[in-house]
């Protein structure tokens, strides 16, 4: 029954994630017996402690799981609809095209976490996780985002104001953030958020 829903609800190579299954109709323990199971069959494979996949098998026969990136992402990022988090730091100054850092250790702001700031190790790859200052979701991912990365600005910036105007409004053009969206979350960042703000003078980007 349990493999069913997994088919069901899940593609090769896809992380499934043990606390996702959980039901009230089946004890923690009898759960990992059925996972261990399925495995010692061969149809799943366990990734990392509470991580599993179906294994996606190549044409040369050897076996294809998901990534440490992809795991991270399912976990504290989207996952389906959802979404509960969003890359920060230089992981997103990357991204955003002012600078050309790459970070050994990836920057998630998330829902799903607890804590001001921990490290967690998926695989071999090093993910730093935080808690945001507003529930992140659909409607304020992308306002987040960016105050998020406005509030350490100068740690991030390898060009100057001028260019780094020009990505953030490339960014606030293409997900419609609105002047409105900064007004409901910018003062429960740091002072030096506003002073960033207003001297890349994003104010009068903004509709």
């Amino acid at each position: 029954m349990l493999y069913n829903y997994i088919e069901e609800h899940y593609k090769e190579a896809e992380p499934i994630f043990f606390s996702d299954l959980e039901r009230g109709e089946i004890t923690k323990s009898a759960l990992s017996q059925q996972l261990k199971k399925l495995c010692d069959k061969g149809l799943l494979q366990k990734y990392d402690t509470g991580v599993y996949f179906i294994p996606k098998k190549t044409l040369l026969n050897s076996t294809i799981g998901p990534n440490a990136d992809l795991v991270a992402r399912y976990r504290f990022i989207s996952k389906g609809d959802n979404i509960d988090g969003f890359y920060g730091g230089n992981s997103f100054a990357n991204q955003l095209g002012i600078t050309t850092q790459v970070p050994r250790v990836v920057e998630i702001v998330s829902n799903n976490t607890n804590s001001s700031g921990r490290e967690v190790r998926i695989g071999n790859r090093r993910f730093y996780v935080r808690q945001p200052v507003a529930p992140i979701t659909k409607e304020n991912v992308y306002v987040l985002q960016m105050l998020e990365l406005l509030k350490n600005l100068d740690a991030y910036l390898d060009y100057s104001y001028e260019e780094a105007r020009e990505r953030f409004a490339e960014y606030i053009s293409v997900h419609g953030i609105r002047r409105s969206d900064v007004d409901l979350y910018i003062r429960k960042y740091p002072i030096v958020t506003f002073k960033y703000y207003y001297e890349l003078e994003l104010d009068h980007v903004l509709a």
